[in-house]
C-alpha cells in the first residue's frame, strides 16, 4: 500500500504510465510467519526480466521499478533481472529501489536510528493511508537477527515482526514521510531520466 501510494503520486507528477502492482515477492525473513506467501528468488528474477523487457519492446525507454518490500533477496532478484535487460538494451534507463531506501534516510534525524519493520516510520505511514489497519496495542520490538549471520528462522529474533517503537506513530508524521519520499524520488527522476514534472500541488492521493 505504501509503495502504491508513492507510485501513484509519482505517476501523477510526471503524467507517467502506472502499471498494475504485483503484490507478491521473495519474503525469506518472514516466511515462517503464518500467512506469508513467498515467491522464489528465481520467480521474482524471471518476472522482472519479462516485464521490463516487454515494456522496452513496446517502446518505453525510462522505467522506475518501485517495491514496497526491501528484503535483501527480493531486491537482489529485481536488480539482477533489470541488469540482464539493460545489458542487452543500452538505450534503456531503469531505476530500482524501495520507497524505504528513501524513507529510512530520516533515521538518525527525525526518527530513531534503529527504527525498522513495523516501527515508528512504517506505522505512521500506514496511519496516514489506512488507520483502520493499525491496532491500539503497538508492541515494541527489541530483537534483531545477529549481524552477518545467515539463519533459517530470522523471525525467532523478531517474534512480533516489529523492529522499533511504534507507540508514538501518527498520521501527520506519515504524511510528512511520504512527502519526503515523493520529493526525493521526483528529484532523482528529473536527474536520472531528464524528465520534467507537471508541478502539481503536493498532497497524498488518499492521505493529506
Amino acid at each position: 500500500m505504501q509503495a502504491e501510494e508513492i507510485a501513484g503520486r509519482i505517476a501523477d507528477e510526471f503524467n507517467a504510465l502506472l502499471l498494475p502492482p504485483i503484490r507478491y515477492g521473495e519474503c525469506r525473513s518472514t516466511r515462517n510467519f503464518p500467512g506469508t506467501i513467498s515467491l522464489s528468488f528465481e520467480t521474482v528474477y524471471a518476472l522482472t526480466i519479462d516485464i521490463v523487457s516487454e515494456l522496452s519492446r513496446n517502446g518505453i525507454d525510462r522505467i522506475l521499478v518501485l517495491t514496497g518490500h526491501a528484503g535483501s533477496g527480493h531486491m537482489a532478484a529485481i536488480r539482477l533481472g533489470v541488469q540482464r535487460v539493460v545489458e542487452n538494451d543500452p538505450e534503456l534507463k531503469v531505476m530500482v529501489l524501495s520507497d524505504y531506501d528513501i524513507a529510512y534516510e530520516l533515521r538518525g534525524k527525525e526518527f530513531p536510528s534503529d527504527d525498522g519493520h513495523a516501527g515508528l516510520i512504517e506505522t505512521s505511514r500506514i496511519l496516514n493511508l489506512r488507520k483502520d489497519l493499525v491496532g491500539r496495542e503497538r508492541p515494541v520490538g527489541k530483537g534483531r537477527p545477529p549481524k552477518f549471520m545467515i539463519v533459517n528462522d530470522p523471525e525467532r529474533y523478531i517474534p512480533t515482526g516489529v523492529m522499533g517503537d511504534p507507540r508514538n506513530a501518527d498520521a501527520d508524521r506519515g504524511r510528512r514521510i511520504d512527502d519526503f519520499v515523493v520529493d526525493e524520488l521526483c528529484a532523482l527522476i528529473r536527474k536520472n531520466f531528464g524528465m520534467m514534472s507537471r508541478g502539481k500541488k503536493r498532497g497524498g492521493r488518499r492521505g493529506g
